[in-house]
């Protein structure tokens, strides 16, 4: 496998540069002199801000973008075979590297590599250690799969050995990765279209757990079912954590009228401080237990912590308020699993409202098929139910289901449901029937945010 070494830049061409993933690795390698070339299918603000960083940027992926004289070519995974620059390059015989193997090439350049896994709360967990890192002057390079208000963007480039970044489980694209600190939040079943089934999920994570070195450090939630498993065979250290139980854990669990947590840690024992939340949700407190964790072992003290703790607001699309049209207020979350569901739902319960309007668009067919009961029992938390079309990504609609099936399943619980297979529709739903003091919840992973986009410039 090609191998990337900052002393020594090279020509680098991303196929499908303009994702948030991908945007942030060519910013971390123009950022180390590297020369960065790319191609998308349209112009945004990531593939601008890149291009006035030096990249430069072909718009339409074609054969003709590829030039013999690049040393590698990096491609995510919707880039098949059949794409006009995967084949150029083959012909080429050019190297070529998967983003998440880029991801990994790019951590080996730092001695202190943090990555954060599990299949909920990857992005959160990831911003609030990167908050307490900023605050205690630690200078890190940050990839975080979502927009963090405090560096405007997915993306920094700090000049310190510290790389703090997020590690997806989705296609093992995680096992490209060998940390020197990892966290492990939680294993659940998903994926389903890649991952046979839950035992086949933790068989990966149990394999990411070996990546640590003897040196290294695994911080593993000791609410996961078994977790003993999942560290077997592993040389690195052990931290456990949890909300009640672990080598650091949460105590005097209190929340505000907004459903913010403040609690105090318990670090081995003994009473570690008292830290207060700008995010809701039981859920979040877990994930501060995470990064208090992981704070500890990069260096920062109480002050840098605290500080950090505070400083978050949380990131784009994780229960993101985005205004308020005709007296109810619209929220926007990226839940697209059940259990994420559940646990956005609950923090709703804590936030101020009349009722609770959820939104809901599933996210990919394989997904909705296996875990619908799962889905529509966490729905019934919502005091009533909208469902939009299923967002295939990069399914096609061969399944037999689709949002109505879930409707059906979701009205056996008695629970107001509806289903209409336009924004327009569900907007004009909305307009005419949410009240002042309601709370409107637009959720999922695909473009349903759209519809409170258009909310809030209407009213009736």
């Amino acid at each position: 496998m090609y191998q990337v070494n900052f002393n020594h830049p090279v020509w680098v061409h991303f196929i499908g540069i303009g994702g948030i993933s991908m945007s942030g690795l060519a910013h971390i390698l123009l950022g180390a002199g590297f020369r960065v070339t790319g191609s998308d299918n349209k112009e945004s603000e990531l593939t601008c801000r890149l291009i006035g960083e030096g990249a430069e940027i072909f718009y339409g992926q074609k054969a003709e973008n590829i030039d013999p004289a690049m040393d590698v070519v990096v491609y995510t995974a919707a880039v098949h075979p059949d794409n006009p620059e995967y084949k150029r390059c083959t012909e080429l015989n050019l190297p070529m590297l998967t983003r998440a193997q880029l991801l990994g090439e790019v951590m080996n350049n730092y001695d202190a590599s943090v990555a954060v896994s599990g299949t909920h709360g990857k992005t959160t967990t990831t911003s609030m250690i990167s908050e307490i890192a900023l605050k205690a002057d630690l200078d890190p390079t940050i990839s975080v799969g979502g927009m963090l208000r405090s560096i405007d963007g997915n993306i920094r480039v700090g000049h310190s050995p510290l790389f703090i970044a997020e590690a997806c489980e989705y296609s093992n694209s995680f096992l490209s990765l060998y940390p020197k600190i990892a966290v492990i939040l939680d294993i659940d079943a998903d994926h389903l279209d890649f991952f046979k089934d839950l035992n086949d999920i933790r068989h990966s994570f149990h394999i990411f757990a070996q990546h640590l070195p003897a040196d290294g450090t695994l911080i593993i939630n000791a609410s996961i079912e078994k977790y003993q498993e999942i560290i077997s065979d592993a040389v690195c250290s052990i931290v456990t954590y949890g909300l009640d139980r672990g080598d650091y854990h949460a105590s005097d669990i209190r929340f505000d009228t907004y459903g913010c947590g403040s609690f105090t840690l318990i670090r081995r024992g003994k009473n570690a401080g008292r830290f207060t939340l700008r995010v809701p949700g039981i859920h979040n407190v877990s994930n501060a237990v995470a990064s208090l964790a992981a704070a500890d072992l990069i260096g920062a003290d109480l002050k840098a912590e605290t500080e950090g703790l505070d400083n978050f607001t949380g990131t784009d699309r994780r229960f993101e308020r985005k205004g308020e049209v005709n007296g109810f207020t619209v929220i926007d979350d990226y839940a697209h699993h059940p259990t994420e569901i559940r646990a956005t739902l609950t923090a709703a319960r804590n936030y101020p409202h009349e009722k609770i309007w959820c939104i809901f668009q599933p996210h990919t067919y394989t997904r909705t098929k296996a875990l619908m009961d799962e889905f529509a029992d966490a729905l019934t938390l919502a005091d009533e139910v909208v469902l939009a079309d299923i967002y295939a990504a990069r399914e096609k609609d061969n399944l037999g289901i689709s949002s109505d099936t879930l409707r059906e399943r979701i009205a056996r619980n008695n629970t107001p449901v509806h289903y209409f297979p336009s924004f327009g529709q569900i907007e004009d739903y909305i307009l005419q029937n949410a009240h002042t003091g309601d709370l409107v919840i637009t959720m999922g992973a695909g473009d349903v945010y759209k519809v409170g986009d258009e909310l809030l410039k209407k009213s009736r």
